[in-house]
This record gives structure tokens, sequence and C-alpha cells, in this order.
């Protein structure tokens, strides 16, 4: 499928479902981003007084603003090619005590839901006392399927995969932007699912583009859509002297890496040991010795 080149490296101001509308067909390989989380600019605690997006609202009506992500989602699949992903930023909200999961609107979309990935933050603005300290935001990674039936795709490289599936990154503190990326973020989704490989990265929300630089960086060619024009500009300014940002992109990179393999290991019989000593219990006198301490005689063993 061709490349619309004229799309390629630049960044478009405006509405980001009008603008992806007006994208050509399957072209694009790896969406990375994060929209406004609709959560409706109120007060958000004692560490940070308000969220406001310059040139957005984040205070629609539910209805609509699921709505319009469903029809993102939907574009952006559209726009995607055949095995491409898309990982999609979002959070679990309450409103009024009913829990808003964004798997509500996901599930509606076209896409293939490959993982949820749990981004442990380790901080988040609000702190209150209604519920746990919600330090977790939901990474959705969403694939489109090369050929009918295919709803598992390709094998990630061994060196990606390790990762796990629960990120610890901490936030980004930008004055410029009131909830900008880490740029371990979108370099860990484009380097895991490219391995390496040039391709084209979209973020229909850029910001500040975050996401862009990474993909720079990274060597892919890169589409931005943002409302924002100051955004735009920080964004422009950031890929002007995108490489003052490399090292850490390259640190990021860096923890990609397994100096074995599983079969390999498995080959060599390094971990055939290890797992006869965690055997399975046999009886269940078993499991009640080893789940007392060791002082301890269980008073209902003999029952057993």
């Amino acid at each position: 499928m061709s490349i619309p080149t004229e799309f390629l490296n630049t960044i478009l101001v405006g509405d980001a479902l009008t603008l992806l509308r007006q994208l050509p067909d399957a072209f694009v390989d790896v969406t990375v981003t994060s929209p406004p989380y609709n959560k409706g600019e109120r007060d958000r605690g004692w560490l940070v007084d308000r969220v406001v997006y310059e040139g957005a609202r984040d205070n629609k009506d539910e209805a609509e603003y699921q709505a319009e992500q469903t029809a993102v989602l939907d574009e952006v699949y559209r726009i995607t090619r055949p095995g491409g992903s898309f990982f999609y930023n979002h959070k679990i909200r309450w409103v009024r005590g009913r829990l808003i999961h964004p798997y509500e609107w996901v599930s509606r979309s076209r896409w293939i839901l490959r993982q949820e990935i749990i981004w442990h933050r380790r901080i988040a603005a609000n702190i209150r006392g209604w519920r746990f300290w919600q330090v977790d935001e939901r990474i959705y990674w969403l694939y489109k399927p090369r050929f009918d039936g295919d709803t598992i795709g390709e094998e990630l490289n061994p060196r990606h995969a390790l990762l796990t599936s629960v990120w610890e990154i901490p936030p980004e503190r930008d004055p410029r932007h009131p909830n900008p990326f880490p740029i371990e973020l979108p370099t860990r989704c484009i380097y895991s699912v490219l391995d390496g490989q040039k391709g084209v990265v979209l973020d229909p929300y850029c910001g500040i583009g975050t996401t862009l630089v990474a993909a720079k960086l990274l060597g892919c060619d890169y589409i931005g859509i943002d409302i924002s024009e100051a955004y735009v500009a920080v964004a422009r300014e950031r890929l002007e002297a995108a490489e003052t940002e490399w090292p850490r992109v390259e640190a990021e990179v860096a923890l990609h890496v397994v100096r074995k393999t599983f079969q390999e290991r498995k080959a060599q019989g390094e971990w055939a040991r290890r797992f006869h000593q965690q055997r399975l219990l046999k009886e269940p006198q078993d499991l009640v010795q080893q789940l007392c301490l060791p002082e301890e005689t269980p008073p209902s063993a003999k029952a057993l």
C-alpha cells in the first residue's frame, strides 16, 4: 500500500476526528496517544488545582465524549495498515460514585484488544479519602488483523515481551502542558512492535509532541494532530532539537534486552532443577505445612 508522503513528518492543527477523516486508508503502522480524559476541569485535589487543556474542552457530556472517542478509534483503525497497532492510554474515572471504565467504548470500536497494560505512575495528582490512591492508568494495545481470523498477530521479540504488562514509568512534568507523556512510554510502544524497523507513527492528540519526538529518534516517520496551535508550536521546537532528548530514549531502548530466550534456557536444562524444587504438592498435608510458619502446628492437620 502506498504511503501518502505529503502527510509524513508533519503536524496538522485542528480537531482530531475531523482531520483523521481526511487521511487515506491503511498506511499507519503504530499509533500512540492519550486523549483528554473528560474529567470535567474540576478541582483536582491539593497537588493540582485544575487541569485545563489549551484549545480543548475536558467537560463534555459523557455519552457525547464516548461516542467521539469510539469514532476516533474507528478512524485510526481505517488508516492503520493490516497488522498495525494502536496504544491507547486512558484511565478509570468515577462520576458521582459510578465507575467509568474506558473499556466501555474501546470494546465498541473495530479493534481487537490484544492486551490491557497497567501504567503504574507511582504518583497521582488527586489524594482523597473515598478510595485508595489511584496511581495507575490503562494502556490498551489494540490490533488490526492482517486477515480474517487473525486475532493474535505476530509474536513479540522476547527482548520486548520480558518487560511485563505493568509499566512503572513516572509521569512527566512540563509547565507547557498539563499531562504530557514521559518519552519512555511512546518509545516502548513504538520500539516493541516495530522492533527497530522504520514505520509510520501517528498521534492524533499529540500535545507538545512527545510521541513524535520518540518516533523521530527511533528512525520513523510521524504524523501529529492537535487542536492547540500553542502546543503544536512547542512540538515543532522539540522536533527541531530532538537529539537533546536522545539519552532518555536510549535508556529505554537499553531495557529491551534478553541474554537467553526461554527456548534456549529450556534446551540447556537451566530451569529443570528449579521447576523440580517447586513441583506440585501431592498431598493436602503438604499444603498445610507449607502455609504455616515453621514453629506452628496446624490444629486440623491430622483431620486432613
